[in-house]
């Protein structure tokens, strides 16, 4: 062999190494980026799934209106709303949830709907232990709740046994220790097509009744918030449904997911005229998306306050 073939050898020997070390690296890279990937992908989803959905955040509001009465000057309402039994809340959770509640020593506690997962098939152990849950719930005027669009017969009975008023298409008057009482209305769910609103506001159809009341009004979904406010004197309006878009985008504060029913309201507080809308994040998850994002679940209280 001659010395150019040689060295035409040599030089083919060193190229073969060099490609040789260039695919190894292309190929530890590539594993990189696949771990990467992997790593941060089960970190998004442990984190949009698990730990966003958990921690739970308590909302405070002052409500302030010169119609509230001095003896409701103080008191705090407690809104919860689409718990999602099943989803990502189960005994344990809904256990620490209502401890939340109870440590705020509320006087009226509202649901805004949604109890159980509508793809949720429960057990009656798990609707008996549920009710006993519920019933602690500890309010000194008063507990009411009214459905969502995945509420089913069990529901009704599971709020009947834990103590809590149901408003569907209804309301009541609640007196604290005085004369002049304050109004409290509630719909039935707009997709469920249940929903009769002059039934729900009948006591402004009757010969007496005070047109200067100061009136709450309870919906699920918050799009139904404009005949409440159109066609009634409501003053506060509190609503769920919606999740608040379940994921947000940050700083800018943008909704990404919006439901039907609450296309037109999904932040969590309007002024509407000289109503005030708050829209709760809910509790749980729904099917649709199943996960959150900038967008804690949480419980909302408000002190109400005439000046």
């Amino acid at each position: 062999m001659t010395r150019e073939e040689i060295n035409e050898e040599k030089q083919k020997e060193i190229f073969r190494e060099e490609t040789k070390e260039r695919t190894k690296k292309i190929i530890k890279l590539v594993l990189k980026i696949i771990l990467i990937v992997v790593v941060l992908s089960t970190l998004f989803f442990s984190y949009t799934t698990y730990i966003s959905t958990l921690k739970v955040h308590v909302r405070e509001y002052r409500v302030i209106n010169k119609k509230i009465p001095d003896s409701f000057n103080g008191i705090k309402i407690m809104q919860f709303s689409d718990l999602h039994y099943g989803t990502t809340i189960d005994y344990e959770h809904l256990e620490k949830i209502i401890n939340k509640i109870n440590e705020r020593k509320p006087d009226i506690v509202v649901f805004t709907g949604d109890l159980i997962d509508d793809k949720y098939k429960i057990t009656t152990k798990e609707q008996e232990k549920l009710t006993k849950l519920l019933n602690n719930i500890n309010a000194s005027l008063g507990k009411y709740a009214i459905s969502g669009d995945e509420d089913k017969d069990n529901c009704y009975t599971i709020f009947n046994q834990s103590n809590f008023n149901i408003i569907n298409n209804d309301y009541d008057l609640i007196y604290n220790n005085a004369d002049e009482p304050i109004l409290l209305v509630g719909l039935d769910s707009l997709i469920t097509d249940k929903q009769d609103i002059d039934k729900a506001y009948y006591y402004f159809k009757q010969e007496v009744y005070n047109s200067n009341i100061y009136t709450i009004g309870l919906v699920h979904e918050p799009d139904s918030a404009t005949d409440m406010i159109n066609s009634y004197n409501t003053d506060l309006v509190l609503a769920g449904h919606t999740h608040n878009g379940n994921i947000r985008i940050p700083f800018v504060n943008i909704p990404i997911v919006n439901h039907f029913g609450g296309k037109k309201y999904n932040n969590d507080y309007y002024k509407i005229n000289d109503t005030d809308l708050y829209i709760s994040s809910g509790l749980g998850t729904d099917n649709s998306i199943g996960i959150r994002l900038f967008c804690r679940p949480t419980i909302s209280l408000y002190r109400l306050s005439n000046k």
